[in-house]
């Protein structure tokens, strides 16, 4: 079983390497897939990704690539939300059907998301580069929708442990125009990584954590996202988005229907 992990981390660490995209969206599944509880495989995958995530915060700062107003501003929102999840998810521990059952319809709900938003981001990337009627800047309305999207972002991840990669980044073209490609996709791995350590950390608490398939997983995803990482740009990438995003929205669709 351990050796299954290993191979799963290494396939995950390369496909998210190739296409920046995919992490909890295809380790869930494929926890759920080896018969871990809905909750436990949300619980590993989100103290797994703040793991793998965690040394590109520093590339992407080092890099001058992180608006960290913006990532205060989504953390403003996420944090909290994330925390009221997790108190309301310990309010009904004593209901693990009820858990499995509501994490379990929110990770296929969040698959078909993720998928679209994989789709459609070519689209919105050439729409933000018109940013005529967008919210203006730094306005009362753009910081409350900045903060409001953390929080939509906050009780999904915790849920899920899916969002704060494809869904994450799109809300952020949308909201940030002008801001370059490669700052916003700083920008939200460094929100990402309090995020999903806070609720990883949180579900670690209810006991939705298996600490040696976490290890077995690192052991594979970081040699695998290395060597994506070399080979970015030389793979079709517009072959191989769409065939991601097909993948995870037959898995969303198979757990939602």
């Amino acid at each position: 079983m351990g050796v299954g992990f290993v191979v799963s981390g290494l396939i995950v660490g390369f496909i998210v390497g190739v296409t920046g995209v995919g992490g909890g969206s295809l380790m869930t599944p494929i926890l759920l897939f080896f018969g871990i509880s809905p909750a436990t495989a949300v619980g590993t995958d989100l103290l797994y990704a703040s793991i793998t995530k965690a040394g590109g915060v520093w590339v992407h700062h080092k890099h001058r690539n992180i608006d960290w107003k913006v990532t205060g501003l989504l953390a403003a929102g996420s944090v909290p939300a994330s925390m009221l999840t997790l108190w309301a998810l310990h309010s009904l521990k004593a209901d693990t059907a009820a858990i499995n059952g509501l994490i379990k319809h929110t990770l296929g709900i969040a698959l078909l998301l993720t998928a679209a938003a994989i789709l459609t981001k070519p689209l919105i990337q050439k729409l933000s580069a018109n940013p005529a009627g967008f919210l203006k800047v730094d306005s009362g309305q753009h910081l409350a929708a900045t903060v409001t999207t953390g929080v939509v972002l906050g009780v999904i991840v915790t849920l899920s442990s899916i969002g704060a990669g494809a869904l994450g980044t799109v809300a952020l073209f949308l909201l940030y125009p002008l801001i370059p490609t490669s700052r916003l996709v700083g920008t939200e791995i460094a929100h990402a990584v309090p995020l999903t350590m806070i609720a990883g950390l949180g579900h670690a608490g209810l006991g939705n954590l298996d600490w040696s398939v976490l290890s077995f997983l690192l052991m594979g995803s970081l040699p695998g996202i290395y060597i994506g990482s070399h080979l970015s740009g030389r793979l079709p990438d517009r072959f191989l988005r769409p065939l991601l995003a097909l993948m995870l929205a037959l898995v969303g669709s198979k757990l939602v229907f």
